[in-house]
């Protein structure tokens, strides 16, 4: 009986919202989980569908996510990707849509120990935006201590920072770091073994919401996406990065 009221409220909420303009802002080109050009990707695909399926049409906007956050906090969009209780945004937070695996990244012929979080104090850094407070207090401590941390807005600069021997370590997600890996082919050597140091967890992202009954009517869309199996089939199609 609950699964049949449950489904006669997401029917309900298609119809009463269905049209209603969602104004989602991402991050800059990252594939495999945005594909800024193409409007398509994982994580796309993944907000885009339970949008609907919640009654709600997508518009997205692409910037990099500081400038998102002013954004979202000045009404000019309505939730923001990519994010979590831990960035310092004050927003209304959805499920786990998606996860990322980060590593810290060396060039192997370096030989760095790296082994914790605090080693990399020893070392230039450069990781994503807000990576100082997503990845947790004691990176947020090391990044605050080391004067060689930097974060770049786009992950094809860090790519090409680590090949080019210009930073010791890049901090990302594996996906993502290895899709640009070709990208970067031409301008530096990419054929350069790479040291991946397994220090994080899976990280955990969200969508924050300015409105709490946007969050709440996208969360049914989530559940609603698993549920049927879309969700799955959506991973399946990005299984190959």
């Amino acid at each position: 009986m609950r699964a049949v009221l449950h489904g006669i409220f997401l029917c309900w909420l298609s119809l009463t919202a269905w049209g209603e303009t969602l104004r989602v802002g991402l991050g800059t080109n990252k594939p495999p989980y945005i594909f800024e050009a193409e409007r398509r990707g994982l994580e796309f695909d993944l907000i885009d569908s339970a949008a609907r399926e919640a009654g709600m049409q997508m518009e997205p906007f692409f910037a990099p996510m500081e400038r998102l956050h002013l954004m979202l906090a000045s009404g000019q969009i309505d939730a923001i990707a990519t994010t979590n209780a831990q960035s310092g945004v004050s927003a209304h937070y959805s499920q786990a849509y998606i996860h990322y695996q980060n590593y810290a990244v060396s060039l192997a012929k370096r030989q760095l120990d790296i082994r914790e979080i605090k080693d990399l104090g020893r070392y230039s850094v450069s990781a994503f935006p807000r990576a100082r407070l997503l990845l947790g207090p004691e990176f947020g401590a090391m990044a605050a201590r080391n004067p060689n941390y930097r974060e770049e807005a786009q992950q094809i600069t860090r790519n090409r920072l680590l090949y080019a021997g210009r930073v010791d370590v890049i901090v990302g997600d594996r996906r993502i770091i290895e899709y640009f890996r070709a990208e970067v082919a031409k301008q530096v050597d990419s054929r350069q073994p790479l040291s991946w140091h397994a220090l994080f967890p899976a990280t955990d992202y969200h969508v924050g919401f300015r409105n709490p009954e946007q969050r709440d009517r996208f969360d049914l869309g989530l559940l609603a996406l698993r549920k049927s199996g879309q969700y799955a089939l959506i991973e399946q199609r990005y299984a190959s990065y």
